[in-house]
């Protein structure tokens, strides 16, 4: 009797995040109302997940969120100019996430650990100036100096915790009230140091920016740790964004995590903004996490910068030195966020020509989780407004992403100005993709998709490659693409066709 073959197993539906602001979203408190009317859209397009933007009470309703002051504060109390945060209040961020849940979109958070801002008084504390450029390095001997490090939150009236904050649960702040002077000042006291589980960048880059936290302090660790258990019980979130991790302890970082598995559960998805250029510090990093994190691929974000403004780049070195390259299941891919966009400090150009060739090379291959960015899907506002990318095809492409983005990949990365895949689809989700792409002239490609789609009628989705691919008895066909562009191939009868273009 012959054995009975195991049942097929379904394959899983492509992941996608968006993270779902940019720098200059309007501060009317009106962000968790927009998003809560465009999640159902979103959910149809193929985005899984939404990256929220600090949700914490900022030291104004104007700030992003990264000038933190209350983390229990999430937009309930009457403090920094009212009860919202820049985004809405409370209330319409429980009901944003509510409705998230029903269409099937998960909450990453974007929490803010390694500073606070907007103190309520200033306190004496005993410091040294410290070198900008080398921080190890102190030039001048111990003073005192008046800074901004009380923290009394006295509109919550230690409701969710009793915690004030006060300078010795700092280690370096950057503004001497006595006098008004701006520097780097490491705080003195028993024991207290930089941590030393941070980047080397500037011998020791603790200090980022406002009042530092100093997780070698008891009350602090447990503080923090309290509120990520708090925060879940009024935000059912799936995962978190933790902003800045290269700038406070790694020790503590491992320690959060393990305190949320055993308190709240495991199964979160945890990444990290480790913004650096160096791909053996980032992977350094996700094996200490012992691979529980993910961090943005920052790497090919500059690759991507770097190839759109260089006339007649090499396209098949995109993916050298990445971090998806080599971690392709820790690594974020991403074109843009709020700090590389415009005008902001991390600025990366990329060219609008590229963006197109950019998000296909994220959201159609196999490696890496992609995270589209608000700004390129609705355009970005501000004094320098920008329109939507890609002609305003990015959903269309995270719908490709969902579809057909599925099975074998072939890759064809064997001509400077023009590269191609194909996706050749799986048993259950048959369709598959030919993506070509050229930095220069019109090009084509001859590319396998499979025998099992002998006969096909192929047509670029997104409307820029003009004709029809006759796939042939061998499973090849020749798929083109125009100047400067990028062609999405798929069967022109493949399910889910008709969705394009109305999103």
């Amino acid at each position: 009797m012959e054995p009975l073959e195991a049942p097929r197993q379904p394959t899983p539906e492509n992941y996608t995040m968006m993270q779902a602001f940019e720098w200059y979203v309007p501060a009317d408190q009106q962000h968790w109302n927009r998003l809560y009317e465009a999640v159902a859209g979103l959910k149809a397009t193929g985005i899984d997940n939404l990256w929220i933007p600090p949700g914490c009470k900022g030291s104004s309703q104007q700030g992003n969120g990264y000038d933190i002051y209350d983390l229990y504060d999430i937009g309930e109390f009457d403090q920094k100019g009212g009860l919202s945060t820049k985004w809405g209040t409370k209330e319409d961020l429980v009901r944003l996430v509510r409705r998230a849940g029903d269409v099937g979109i998960g909450i990453y958070w974007d929490a803010v650990l390694n500073q606070k801002a907007g103190a309520d008084r200033t306190e004496q504390c005993c410091v040294i100036e410290v070198d900008p450029n080398d921080r190890t390095k102190a030039i001048t001997d111990p003073y005192s100096i008046d800074g901004w490090l009380g923290f009394d939150f006295p509109a919550r009236r230690g409701k969710y915790s009793i915690m004030t904050y006060h300078w010795y649960h700092f280690s370096g702040t950057d503004y001497n009230n006595a006098n008004g002077k701006t520097a780097i000042y490491r705080i003195l006291g028993d024991g207290k140091d930089w941590s030393k589980f941070v980047d080397k960048e500037k011998g020791n880059y603790d200090y980022l920016m406002f009042a530092d936290l100093d997780y070698t302090h008891p009350e602090v660790e447990a503080d923090v740790k309290a509120w990520s258990e708090w925060l879940h019980s009024q935000v059912p979130i799936k995962g978190i964004r933790f902003d800045a991790i290269k700038h406070y302890s790694e020790e503590f970082l491992q320690s959060l995590v393990a305190y949320m598995d055993a308190k709240i559960g495991p199964g979160w998805f945890l990444v990290g903004e480790f913004w650096e250029d160096s791909l053996d510090a980032m992977t350094t990093y996700i094996r200490n996490m012992q691979h529980k994190f993910s961090l943005f691929d920052a790497p090919l974000v500059y690759n991507f910068s770097s190839i759109s403004n260089t006339e007649n780049a090499d396209l098949t070195k995109v993916f050298d030195g990445t971090l998806v390259s080599v971690e392709p299941v820790n690594a974020v891919t991403l074109v843009m966020n709020h700090d590389t966009q415009p005008y902001q400090a991390l600025a990366a150009d990329i060219q609008p020509f590229f963006k197109p060739l950019a998000y296909c090379l994220i959201l159609l291959r196999a490696e890496g989780y992609p995270c589209v960015f608000y700004g390129d899907v609705y355009g970005i506002e501000g004094d320098h407004p920008l329109p939507p990318s890609c002609d305003g095809r990015v959903p269309d492409l995270c719908l490709v992403r969902k579809l057909y983005a599925y099975g074998e990949q072939h890759d064809y990365f064997d001509f400077p100005q023009c590269i191609g895949w194909t996706r050749l689809g799986t048993w259950d989700r048959p369709f598959g993709l030919a993506c070509v792409m050229s930095n220069a002239g019109p090009n084509a490609k001859w590319m396998y998709v499979g025998q099992e789609h002998e006969g096909e009628v192929w047509t670029d989705l997104l409307g820029w490659a003009e004709g029809q691919v006759t796939i042939n008895s061998d499973g090849w066909g020749r798929f083109t693409c125009a100047g400067v562009s990028v062609a999405v191939w798929v069967n022109q009868s493949a399910e889910g066709r008709d969705q394009f273009g109305k999103l």
